[in-house]
C-alpha cells in the first residue's frame, strides 16, 4: 500500500493513446485532494514584498499594471540602457525582481538542463545558477516551435522563489532560497504535452498554486509554501491549454481565475473548490485573465476565438466579442480593456458593455503581454521591437517604437524606475539571450 504522502503526489498512469504525428498522449488519473484542515497554512510566514519589487508574473498587482514611476519611452542599444548581461540558455520566463536580485528560469536545450539563474539588480552580474533537472526533455513533436523548456515566470514570497518545470512527463514544483539552495521539490502529477508547459505560479496566503492543463488530464494544485506539501489538487479538463492562474479580489472574496478547455472558471484559492463556470473562450488559451471591480475578462484562442466578460459576483456573462487574443494577456485600466493580438492588432473595449472603442494595426507578431506605467502601455513583439502607446480609449496613440536584439518572448517587468527586458540576438548556434536594464541612469 502506498503511503499517504505518495498517494497525494503520484498520479496513476492508466493507459497510453496515440494522437496524431506519432505524439503520445499519456492519460493520468489525477486523484483530487481536499484539504482536511488549513491550520498548517496559518503557520506560514506572510508574504513580504517591498514596493520596489516585481515579485511574480504580471507584477505586484498581478495585472500588468506597474507602480507610477519615471521610465524612458525611447531607447536603443546605445541609449538609456543601464546595463545588459548574457543569459545562459533559453527561456520565456519574464524577470522576477525582489530585493537586490533578478530571477529567471532557463534551459540549456543541447544538454537538456533546466535551471534557475539569479542576477544582481544593480549591475547585471550573474550571482548564481542552480540546475534542477537534467535530461528527460519532451520529444520535439511535443513542443511548439515558439515554445521553450523554461517558460514559467518565478514567483517569490520575499524569502523564497517558486518555479515549475515539465520534465520526464511530469510537472515538478521547486522552491529555492535567495542563495540558490533547493528547499523542497514536489512532483505535482503527470503531464502529456502538446506544445510544452507554460503556466506561472500564483501565491495566495500560505499557498503557491500551479496550473497543469494537459491532454492526459488537467489539474490545479495548491502547495504549502513552507514545505511543498500538496494541500489541495483539483481536476481540470483533459485539454491542452496554457494559461496561468491569477488570484483577484472580485465578487466580495478572493477568487482563483483561469480560462481554457472551453471554460472560464472561478475557484476558492484556499480549497480549490469551483465557485462558478462559464462556457468560453476556447479550447486552447494562453493569456492570464484580467479584472476591474467585479468584472473579469478572458480571451482566447484556438480553435475557437472570442473575448468574454463575466460578472464574478454571479458567474453571469456580461458580454462576448469575436475579436480575441491567443497568447498575449489583456490589460484592464480605468473602465477599459486593452490588448494586442498575436498578429499585431491593438484593440480597446469598454469593460462595462464590450463596445469596441478602437482597433489599430501596430504591426509585428506578439507572444508577450503588456505592462502599463502611468498612461503608457509597453508591449514587445517577437522581433525585439517594444512599442509604447497610450491607454487612451478615445483613439490609438503611438508614443514610440524601440528596437533591441531580434527575438523577444518574455514580458516587460517595470519597477524602481527601470524596465527589465529579456530578449535575444542572433539565430541558430549564434543565438544569445540577453537581460536588459533600461532607465535614465542614476
Amino acid at each position: 500500500m502506498l503511503s499517504r504522502s505518495m498517494t497525494r503526489i503520484l498520479p496513476l498512469i492508466l493507459l497510453t493513446n496515440h494522437s496524431g504525428c506519432g505524439r503520445e498522449v499519456v492519460e493520468t488519473d489525477i486523484r483530487e485532494i481536499k484539504p482536511a484542515s488549513l491550520e498548517d497554512l496559518q503557520n506560514v510566514e506572510p508574504v513580504s514584498i517591498a514596493d520596489n519589487d516585481w515579485p511574480w508574473w504580471r507584477g505586484p498587482e498581478r495585472n500588468g499594471i506597474a507602480p507610477a514611476q519615471n521610465v524612458p519611452t525611447e531607447w536603443d542599444e546605445s541609449t538609456n540602457v543601464i546595463w545588459k548581461t548574457d543569459v545562459p540558455g533559453r527561456g520565456h520566463s519574464s524577470p522576477t525582481i525582489v530585493g537586490s536580485q533578478i530571477f529567471l528560469a532557463t534551459a540549456l536545450e543541447d544538454k537538456q538542463v533546466q535551471s534557475v539563474v539569479s542576477f544582481d539588480r544593480e549591475t547585471g552580474d550573474q550571482l548564481w545558477k542552480t540546475d534542477l533537472h537534467t535530461g528527460n526533455f519532451p520529444a520535439s513533436n511535443q513542443m511548439h516551435k515558439k515554445s521553450s523548456h523554461a517558460s514559467c515566470t518565478l514567483a517569490s514570497d520575499g524569502q523564497r522563489v517558486f518555479v515549475a518545470f515539465l520534465n520526464g512527463g511530469k510537472i515538478h514544483a521547486t522552491s529555492l532560497d535567495f542563495e540558490g539552495n533547493k528547499l523542497w521539490q514536489t512532483e505535482l502529477g503527470g503531464f502529456s504535452p502538446k506544445f510544452g508547459y507554460a503556466p506561472s505560479p500564483v501565491i495566495h496566503e500560505g499557498l503557491v498554486i500551479f496550473a497543469a492543463d494537459n491532454e492526459g488530464g488537467g489539474y490545479l494544485a495548491g502547495l504549502n509554501r513552507e514545505n511543498g506539501e500538496i494541500v489541495w489538487r483539483t481536476k481540470r479538463p483533459a485539454v491542452a491549454t496554457y494559461a496561468s492562474p491569477v488570484v483577484a479580489d472580485v465578487g466580495g472574496r478572493s477568487q482563483l481565475l483561469i480560462c481554457g478547455g472551453n471554460t472560464i472558471k472561478g475557484y476558492d484559492p484556499l480549497r480549490g473548490e469551483e465557485l462558478w463556470s462559464v462556457d468560453g473562450t476556447a479550447e486552447g488559451t494562453v493569456g492570464t485573465m484580467v479584472w476591474e471591480n467585479d468584472l473579469v475578462v478572458a480571451s482566447g484562442g484556438y480553435p475557437q476565438q472570442e473575448t468574454v466578460c463575466v460578472d464574478a459576483s454571479t458567474g453571469d456573462v456580461v458580454w462576448r466579442a469575436s475579436d480575441h487574443l491567443y497568447v498575449p494577456s489583456l490589460l484592464a485600466h480605468a473602465g477599459h480593456v486593452y490588448g494586442v493580438n498575436d498578429d499585431g492588432i491593438a484593440i480597446c473595449w469598454d469593460i462595462a458593455d464590450g463596445k469596441q472603442r478602437w482597433k489599430s494595426r501596430l504591426g509585428g507578431k506578439y507572444s508577450s503581454s503588456p505592462a502599463l506605467v502611468g498612461e503608457n502601455i509597453f508591449m514587445s513583439d517577437e522581433n525585439g521591437t517594444t512599442s509604447v502607446f497610450k491607454a487612451n480609449p478615445a483613439k490609438f496613440e503611438l508614443v514610440s517604437k524601440n528596437q533591441l536584439g531580434n527575438q523577444f518572448f518574455a514580458s516587460p517587468s517595470i519597477v524602481g524606475n527601470r524596465i527589465y527586458l529579456r530578449g535575444a540576438h542572433g539565430d541558430g548556434s549564434s543565438r544569445q539571450e540577453v537581460l536588459y536594464c533600461i532607465g535614465f541612469g542614476s
